[in-house]
């Protein structure tokens, strides 16, 4: 079987999986994804994060963008451009007037907020279809993330419910390695012999 299938059933077996968990599920488990994230030293030392906006069928990131709004620290979120066919990283001043639909419908900075630059980030979340735990992920299918984090230098990471992560996955040259998972229950880096 192609890789391109095995990602396909793999997408379709693991939007079941999470599309199964309640609203209240969600909300519980993206509580706790949070909480173990801010345990961490390297998400206390970053300045600079890159964030996504999450969708309904994503963990729940928004109060880590709203506390690292206060703290001071620098605010990246993902903003479509056309000349760079994909996207870009963009800085979030405001997070309730900085913000408009994109192209996809997914909330992003609007064309005032200035763009940042990748190679400026200390820590970046990174939202999929499906983890595994060599660093490996499964997205949406567009290649837009991959092409986004080859520029980031600093920590990748990884955000999923405890369903998403597998023991393998597919992968193909493009296929970008997180450096470590977050999820409800673990906090996973990835070590250099796991990784191609």
């Amino acid at each position: 079987m192609s890789a391109p299938v095995s990602k396909l059933e793999l997408r379709r077996r693991l939007r079941a999986e999470v599309a199964a968990l309640s609203p209240e599920e969600r909300a519980h488990e993206s509580a706790l994804l949070c909480a173990r994230l801010r345990e961490q030293a390297i998400w206390r030392a970053a300045r600079s994060i890159l964030f996504f906006v999450p969708l309904r069928d994503e963990p729940d990131v928004w109060p880590l963008v709203l506390e690292a709004l206060a703290e001071g620290r620098q605010v990246v979120l993902p903003r479509h451009s056309l000349e760079e066919d994909g996207y870009v990283g963009s800085l979030l001043r405001d997070a309730t007037s900085d913000l408009c639909p994109g192209p996809f419908g997914i909330l992003e900075p609007s064309s005032a907020c200035p763009t940042f630059p990748l190679k400026q980030l200390d820590f970046a979340l990174v939202p999929g279809i499906g983890f595994a735990l060599d660093g490996g992920r499964l997205g949406r299918g567009k290649g837009y993330y991959d092409r986004l984090l080859t520029d980031v230098p600093g920590f990748k990471c990884g955000v999923a419910f405890d369903r998403q992560v597998v023991a393998e996955l597919p992968t193909e040259p493009h296929d970008v390695q997180l450096n470590g998972i977050l999820t409800p229950t673990r906090w996973h880096v990835v070590s250099r012999q796991a990784r191609p």
